[in-house]
């Protein structure tokens, strides 16, 4: 039977293996990261110690890690999967930011998670677009991990304005009791998967009642870092 050849989302060229989504030579063509904060991976002089927003203002989770900045060609394919009804894009995303973490974890500054959290839509949202993207990229970051993916965790239980239309008070503001967790994680090393970070207002909200429930630590995993 013939089967029609899967091509890299990228260049578009025939793929090997067609699961991966992008190249191998597309993946080492990237843009290089630039020297980030470990804790809240905005620019700063040291890839392995908080910067000093970070020790002044430490943030609620122990690590930040993230695929790409905000920028080509990744922002396109983001944009492409978020909201052109292109959920296939989940895997091949989900593969770059694993990549990034087994980078971080090599170095031993990262704890393997236990649980892996994805933050939730409104229900109404969540019709609109027929998926929660977040929940597209956790579920083969853990399988891949071996880890406990728990989708119904988090509850957005009150519906907000797109947060790219505010400023970040009003970000803080919008997001002001909008989460609910109903899960017991005490003690868990916990991973929390969002597609974009910009301002931090989303993790930080979630974080808050994360760490309410006593987790043993918090690493916020995200596609694209807006610095």
């Amino acid at each position: 039977m013939l089967t029609i050849a899967s091509r890299c989302w990228l260049c578009q060229q025939p793929l090997q293996l067609a699961k991966h989504g992008i190249c191998s030579l597309c993946i080492r063509h990237l843009p290089e990261l630039p020297c980030c904060c470990p804790r809240c991976g905005l620019p700063s002089g040291n890839t392995r110690l908080p910067c000093g927003r970070c020790i002044l203002r430490p943030p609620l989770w122990q690590s930040l890690i993230f695929a790409s900045v905000y920028q080509l060609p990744i922002s396109t394919l983001l944009l492409r999967f978020k909201f052109s009804s292109t959920p296939e894009l989940a895997e091949p995303l989900a593969r770059l930011l694993l990549l990034q973490w087994l980078a971080r974890w090599r170095t031993g500054s990262v704890a393997r998670p236990e649980v892996l959290l994805s933050i939730p839509l409104h229900l109404r949202r969540y019709r609109h677009r027929g998926y929660n993207q977040s929940e597209l990229l956790a579920r083969p970051l853990a399988r891949w991990l071996g880890c406990d993916y728990q989708p119904y965790a988090l509850e957005r239980h009150r519906a907000t304005v797109a947060q790219q239309r505010l400023s970040e008070p009003k970000r803080k503001l919008n997001l002001r009791q909008a989460f609910t967790c109903n899960s017991s994680l005490a003690g868990k090393h916990v991973a929390l998967i969002d597609d974009v970070v910009t301002t931090g207002s989303t993790i930080s909200e979630v974080s808050k009642l994360l760490n309410k429930k006593d987790i043993a630590s918090l690493q916020i995993w995200c596609i694209c870092r807006t610095l």
